[in-house]
C-alpha cells in the first residue's frame, strides 16, 4: 500500500521530547508531523528548533489556540519558522473550548467564529507581506512583518459553522475525532458552501483519527482511558458525535461504538485497511494519525507505530 497523505501527531511532555519525536517521524519516512498546543510544549516554539533540525518533513500546527494570543505575534512566528524551513509549514489555529480558554486564561469565550474570522483575515494579510491595518469588533491590528512567506493557515473545524468558515476563508480546515461519515456528510458539504460564498475551489480537509497497533481489547481500553476520556466530557464533542449518529455521546463517555469510529485498531495489515478506508469514506485530503501506544513497553508500541506509519 502507498499513501502519501498520511501523518502523525507527536504527543510528549517536553519540548525536547517533542523534537525527538519529529526527528523520529522523519527518519521513518513520515510525510508530515502535527503538533496541539494545550497543557503541553509550546508548537510553534518546538517548530522553530525542528526546522533547521529536519530537511525534509512537512511540520504544521493543530491547533495554535488563538483568543490568548494576538494575531500579529503569530504571523511574526509563522513567517520565521517558515523561512527556516521554506515551504514545509501550516499554520492550523482554532478557538480552542470554553472551558479551556475560561479556565486556563480566564479569557470570555465570545462569539468564536466572528473571532476567528477577523483572526484570520490579519494573519493570512500579514504572512503574504501585506500591510494590514484592521479594525474588527474581536480584533485590532496596524502591522507590516519585513517579509512574508508561503505558509497555509488552516482552520480547526467540529461543527458545520466552522467548517463553512474554513471553507470561505481559509487555507484548509483541521478536525480532530470526527468520524469518516461526518467527515463526508457534514463537513465537505459545509465547506463546499463556504468556498462557494467567496467564488473559489474548496481548500483541503485534512482529517484526524488515533491509531492503536494491538489486537489486546484490554490494552486497548487503558489506552483510550489514558488519553482520550476528556473528549466527550467537552459539550462540542458531544454535538458532534451526537450529529454522527451517536446518541450516547450525550452522557460525557466513550461508547464502544464511538471509539471504533475514531480509532483505527488491530494488527498492521488491519489498521492499513482501516487507514485506507477512512481515507476514502471521508474524502479528506489529509489525515492525521495519533499513536495510542499501548503494551507494557509504551516507548517500544510507539516506535513501532511510527515505523509503520512510515512505510504506508
Amino acid at each position: 500500500m502507498s499513501i502519501s497523505n498520511v501523518g502523525t501527531a507527536i504527543h510528549e511532555k517536553t519540548a525536547a521530547g517533542m523534537l525527538a519525536g519529529i526527528r523520529e517521524a522523519e527518519a521513518a519516512g513520515i510525510p508530515a508531523v502535527w503538533l496541539t498546543t494545550g497543557a503541553g510544549p509550546d508548537a510553534l516554539t518546538v517548530f522553530a528548533a525542528a526546522a533547521s533540525a529536519t530537511q525534509r518533513i512537512r511540520m504544521g500546527t493543530a491547533i495554535v489556540p488563538t483568543f490568548p494570543r494576538h494575531p500579529v505575534v503569530i504571523a511574526q512566528q509563522a513567517v520565521d519558522i517558515a523561512s527556516i524551513a521554506p515551504n514545509r509549514f501550516t499554520l492550523g489555529v482554532g478557538p480552542s473550548h470554553a472551558p479551556a480558554i475560561e479556565g486556563k486564561y480566564g479569557i470570555p469565550y465570545v462569539k468564536p467564529l466572528e473571532h476567528m474570522r477577523e483572526f484570520v483575515t490579519v494573519v493570512k494579510g500579514l504572512v503574504k507581506g501585506e500591510q494590514v491595518d484592521f479594525e474588527g469588533k474581536r480584533c485590532k491590528a496596524h502591522a507590516k512583518l519585513n517579509h512574508g512567506a508561503n505558509v497555509p493557515v488552516i482552520i480547526s473545524a467540529l461543527r458545520a459553522g466552522s467548517f463553512e468558515l474554513a471553507g470561505e476563508i481559509a487555507d484548509g480546515a483541521v478536525t480532530w475525532l470526527c468520524p469518516a461519515p461526518y467527515l463526508r456528510d457534514t463537513a465537505l458539504p459545509a465547506m463546499d458552501r463556504g468556498a462557494n460564498t467567496a467564488g473559489r475551489k474548496r481548500p483541503k480537509l485534512v482529517a484526524h483519527a488515533f491509531v492503536a497497533l494491538t489486537t489486546d481489547a484490554k490494552d486497548l481500553q487503558q489506552g483510550i482511558v489514558e488519553s482520550l476520556a476528556y473528549y466527550p466530557k467537552l459539550k462540542n464533542y458531544q454535538e458532534m458525535f451526537v450529529a454522527s449518529g451517536y446518541p450516547e455521546a450525550r452522557e460525557g463517555n466513550w461508547s464502544a461504538k464511538m471509539f471504533e469510529a475514531v480509532v483505527l485498531h488491530g494488527d498492521e495489515t488491519t489498521c492499513a485497511k482501516k487507514v485506507d478506508s477512512f481515507l476514502k469514506t471521508s474524502g479528506c485530503d489529509e489525515l492525521i494519525l495519533s499513536v495510542l501506544a499501548t503494551g507494557a513497553d509504551r516507548g517500544a508500541s510507539l516506535q513501532k507505530t511510527l515505523t509503520w506509519i512510515g512505510k504506508l
